[in-house]
């Protein structure tokens, strides 16, 4: 079976700005893939190339087997995909229902409306006017709207900016649901817990290039860089006592910067255990997804960045 998505030497430029320099990636179908990127890294112009509404310079894209940058061929893979961009426009006097049933024309093979209602939670506003919706109920409409088509491979572009914490996480189980059926999920956002949560593999991309590609749990070295062993010190007890090289120390709360985090970990508890001590409170953490992600973007790649138009 192809790749879901085959990018190779992708280049584009606006003029003297190189937005995208030799980018190049794999999705397998099925995956959900995270591109992420800070402003002006070249991640939107990524998405819109392979959504095909940008033509590229240089490289090599296929998107389910179909070039996008090919207009007889463009027709009919917009049948096959859904895209959720930050913002939708949608007739404001429509109904939720109305707007759907209108869309789901546009595909030979539509998802049902009552079940894309049942799934993004607007039950309750069915036949609702979009101008009535709050903001996190009009982005449970555009989720909606992406995936009213029954596509193939989904783009996701900030798909919770604006959700609670509850619809959030609704959002999240409909992704990992239409991954379990087969379709492929590109997701962009800036939120990494959502990432670490959804992705199995992520691309970052700093000043229009490919810094890290990678399983999002071994992203940077992550999986083998130094954990961090953190407790409580017990009353009565000295820092000098303890059976590990201790890193910082904050009142009573004690921190071991260690490579060998099971060593550490078993002489700490054992000497516990000598002493009769119920619970040190011990927690054990490495790098997160957002320490690598800043490490690999750098302040360079950020806001301050040259821009994408």
């Amino acid at each position: 079976m192809t790749p879901a998505l085959r990018v190779e030497g992708l280049a584009k430029s606006y003029g003297e700005i190189r937005a995208l320099d030799a980018v190049g990636f794999e999705v397998e179908r099925g995956e959900v893939f995270g591109l992420l990127g800070p402003n002006g890294a070249g991640k939107s112009t990524t998405i819109e190339i392979l959504e095909g509404f940008v033509r590229r310079d240089a490289g090599t894209v296929e998107v389910l087997g179909v070039d996008p940058g090919d207009p007889r061929q463009l027709p009919g893979l917009r049948t096959r995909i859904g895209v959720v961009l930050q913002e939708l426009a949608v007739e404001p006097f429509f109904t939720v229902r109305q707007v759907l049933e209108r869309n789901a024309g546009f595909y030979p093979n539509p998802r049902p409306v009552d079940e894309v209602i049942e799934l993004v939670g607007l039950s309750e506003k069915r036949d609702a006017k979009i101008k009535r919706l709050s903001g996190g109920q009009q982005r449970r409409l555009d989720i909606g709207l992406g995936i009213i088509g029954n596509p193939e491979l989904l783009f996701l572009d900030e798909p919770t900016t604006g959700l609670d914490p509850a619809a959030r996480r609704t959002t999240w189980d409909l992704i990992r649901l239409l991954a379990s059926e087969g379709t492929t999920v590109v997701m962009s956002s800036h939120y990494m817990d959502e990432v670490e949560a959804l992705a199995g593999r992520v691309a970052v991309l700093s000043r229009g290039r490919v810094a890290a590609l990678s399983t999002t749990t071994s992203l940077g070295g992550r999986d083998r860089g130094e954990a961090t062993i953190r407790f409580t010190l017990p009353a009565g007890v000295a820092v000098s006592d303890l059976p590990v090289t201790v890193s910082r120390v904050d009142g009573d709360a004690v921190e071991v910067r260690t490579a060998h985090e099971v060593d550490d970990l078993h002489a700490l508890t054992g000497w516990a255990r000598e002493r009769g001590l119920a619970s040190l409170g011990l927690r054990v953490t490495r790098e997160t997804l957002e320490d690598i992600y800043l490490a690999l973007t750098g302040p360079e790649g950020g806001e301050s960045a040259r821009s994408e138009p």
